[in-house]
């Protein structure tokens, strides 16, 4: 459970392996005299206390933080700020009442909108991919836009679509039954109703995060995600089969051409257009050739990335956190443990597809106590964890080498038992040719 004895009442809001993260870093902290969690998992009941409302009941939300007079709220997921969280808790409370890690609604479309995001990317010149948006009314268009094209083609859903919204296809008429289908029947529902078709960018791709108080930020570990469900990098996108930190390709040189060509101006460029932004940055990028290029931007830390970067933060992150909504983020300085860190995500049969919940998961207290096992999909039923989600578990380990790390996640996965369990056995092993094996 967090320390009993602090200064600061948090509330965590989401329920998957990101907040269980969070969670777990945050109650580490010998300022965190409460943690909450809403609405957890049975992962974050070990570490805090589940509240039961959702993340987008605001009323509810908003009358816990009263009740409890939480002073810090850290927005896991990316709904709620969305739709406008930030905007709701400043008219309920004074700042001075309760601060919020997480950007309000009109900075929040740097990821709700991918047209928003390129249009603000194109007004100060940020590196990214050629790109035109189509909607009902510009249908015909987009399939011969789509024409004029080298394959593949990139398709974006324009609003949120829980990381799944993003199509790569090779053939031509299948991209433009794909456009038609996104835009005409819905395909991810109101998210697709504008499309964005973008220039296929040809590199390896990685996340870069920072907490930014609208001034200064901190750079915080890159990672390297796997978003196909099959190994190989074969299968549809999901929201992330397992994730590596640090990311081999990206040395100082690489770093410094992303703050300095990607990070300093998009904070420029939201400074410059009046818009206050507090809270992480995702920034998903390509390495082309030495490059890096904006492929988006996500307005909170990423999921399975959350769950092997924070263990390699060494630093109070609570400390971070406040510093940073008190907008003192220049008097704090960040701890990094060099070590590898992998991170492995156990999932149901059939994800992301149509699956089962509420299979009994057995042995995770038989795992080594080298492995954190942070819950994305579980739930508390009669005092025993069940899968209540696509993805189940994330298993992180740290290392020297990667092939230490990898060792003691993948025996962990194998210790662990539910009806249908699914993970990748290839995490990592596009990597070898960078020798952190």
């Amino acid at each position: 459970m967090p320390h009993l004895y602090g200064i600061m009442k948090v509330l965590v809001l989401g329920s998957g392996g990101r907040e269980h993260a969070l969670a777990w870093k945050i109650s580490q902290s010998p300022l965190c005299s409460r943690l909450y969690v809403a609405p957890g998992n049975a992962g974050t009941h070990q570490c805090a206390q589940n509240v039961p409302i959702e993340v987008t009941n605001f009323d509810k939300l908003a009358d816990f933080i009263a009740q409890n007079e939480i002073e810090l709220v850290v927005v896991g997921p990316e709904a709620p700020l969305a739709a406008g969280w930030v905007d709701f808790l400043y008219q309920r409370f004074a700042p001075d009442q309760v601060r919020v890690i997480g950007p309000n609604q009109v900075a929040a479309q740097l990821e709700s909108s991918k047209h928003f995001a390129k249009q603000f990317m194109q007004r100060h010149q940020i590196p990214t991919a050629a790109y035109r948006s189509f909607n009902l009314y510009s249908l015909q268009e987009g399939i011969d836009y789509l024409a004029t094209l080298p394959p593949p083609y990139v398709l974006k859903a324009d609003g949120l679509a829980s990381g799944k919204g993003v199509l790569i296809i090779n053939n031509l008429a299948e991209a433009q039954a794909a456009l038609r289908e996104m835009i005409v029947e819905r395909k991810f529902g109101q998210a697709s109703q504008t499309v964005v078709v973008e220039q296929f960018l040809q590199g390896i791709e990685l996340s870069v995060f920072i907490l930014t108080d609208g001034k200064d930020y901190l750079l915080l570990p890159a990672a390297k995600d796997y978003k196909r469900v099959g190994e190989g990098d074969t299968g549809p996108n999901t929201g992330g089969m397992g994730a590596v930190s640090p990311v081999p390709f990206a040395d100082a040189t690489f770093m410094q051409k992303v703050q300095e060509r990607i990070i300093e101006p998009t904070l420029a460029g939201l400074r410059k257009e009046g818009i206050d932004y507090l809270g992480f940055i995702f920034f998903g990028l390509m390495n082309v050739a030495g490059d890096p290029y904006v492929i988006e931007y996500n307005v909170r830390l990423g999921d399975p990335e959350t769950e092997v970067i924070l263990p390699r933060i060494k630093s109070d992150l609570l400390a971070l956190l406040d510093a940073a909504s008190r907008r003192t983020l220049s008097h704090t300085s960040l701890e990094i443990d060099p070590r590898i860190a992998v991170t492995v995500m156990l999932t149901s049969e059939g994800y992301p597809g149509t699956f089962e919940k509420g299979k009994p998961i057995n042995q995770i207290d038989k795992i080594s106590t080298e492995v954190i096992a942070f819950h994305a999909g579980t739930a508390l039923q009669n005092d025993f964890v069940v899968t209540a989600g696509g993805r189940v578990i994330a298993l992180t380990a740290l290392a020297d080498t990667m092939q230490e790390a990898l060792e003691k996640t993948y025996t962990a996965a194998n210790i662990i038992h539910y009806h249908g369990k699914y993970y990748r056995r290839d995490i990592g092993q596009d990597l070898k040719k960078f020798g952190l094996f």
